[in-house]
């Protein structure tokens, strides 16, 4: 089936309005085009890892619908043109101009799949769930992904330094932290490498449910992780319910402006002898990064290096 696309050029401001007003006329799902960045909780329920860096935000929007080619789309614009010209009286929509292209009917849903397949990451495999295991993967750790909930396919590269320095020093039996939990790839690879127990922080309560689905794909039994929602840079309270010299691995894939500011909260929930493992440190704050932790009163035992971003890990002494 094709399809008419009708895209209007306007501002982010406007964007919402626009959306809004197409929606009053009968036209469903709409797509928004900008340069604004989406927030942690925008993105918990997509199948994302990172986010990518965008060109500055000017200001311009674009908002597009889709009507059936083989209809006369006439009236319809005629109306939508003039709901923007009403638009105009209290808000800036910027040109208002209204281009059509054309595009064939697209399983938006399933059609990502052809592009995610089996992996591994030293002796992990990381297996989308509609894949078979394959005979050669039979002996590696498997952690499954399901399409049907959140989960960051692990290909990212501070998942990857994160992974493999959780290979490198959790030891079985081992109480892990995970700062920044996300969807919680990480509390199930420290899970699944022979922890004991995970705690998890994020400041977005939906990766909680995320994070618990997630464990529960991979077969690993609730009790086995414990989450919390909050901030533990200033949380007192979520300080205390997370523990003091409670960790034997703290890991922590969160933005080098987040590590920062955590640096000096963090020794306090380790035991002596335990390790932290941060990324998510594009190069250039790599140095200000390892300065923070240092400061913190850890000593740096390896800095390793993946594309442009950085994995640090440290010890308390």
């Amino acid at each position: 089936m094709k399809w008419n696309k009708y895209t209007i050029e306007t501002t982010t401001a406007a964007e919402d309005f626009i959306s809004s007003m197409l929606s009053d006329l009968g036209i469903e799902g709409v797509e928004i085009e900008d340069n604004i960045q989406l927030s942690q909780k925008d993105t918990a329920k997509m199948f994302i890892d990172f986010l990518p860096e965008l060109p500055p935000d000017e200001g311009v929007g674009k908002v597009s619908f889709y009507l059936d080619a083989g209809e006369d789309h006439t009236e319809i614009l005629k109306q939508v043109k003039e709901e923007l010209e009403q638009l105009r009286l209290f808000t800036d929509v910027g040109a208002g101009t209204i281009t059509e292209s054309q595009t064939e009917d697209v399983d938006w849903i399933n059609n990502w799949k052809e592009f995610f397949h089996s992996f591994t990451i030293d002796n992990i495999v990381i297996k989308p769930t509609w894949e078979p295991l394959e005979d050669g993967d039979k002996d590696k750790i498997l952690i499954e992904i399901d399409p049907g909930v959140s989960f960051g396919t692990g290909k990212h590269e501070t998942t990857q330094l994160c992974i493999r320095q959780l290979g490198k020093f959790l030891k079985a039996g081992d109480q892990v932290l995970d700062l920044g939990c996300g969807s919680g790839i990480l509390s199930i690879v420290s899970l699944k490498l022979g922890a004991a127990h995970v705690t998890g922080t994020d400041i977005d309560d939906d990766c909680m449910i995320s994070t618990y689905d997630n464990m529960e794909v991979n077969h690993l039994p609730k009790e086995q992780g414990t989450f919390y929602v909050g901030n533990l840079i200033d949380d007192i309270d979520l300080q205390q319910k997370v523990g003091t010299e409670t960790y034997d691995v703290v890991v922590a894939n969160i933005l080098a402006d987040v590590i920062i500011p955590m640096a000096p909260v963090i020794p306090a929930r380790m035991k002596s002898g335990g390790i932290l493992i941060t990324s998510g440190i594009i190069d250039f704050k790599e140095t200000e990064v390892k300065e923070a932790i240092e400061s913190a009163g850890l000593e740096v035992i390896e800095i390793a290096h993946q594309g442009e971003w950085v994995s640090i890990t440290a010890q308390k002494k």
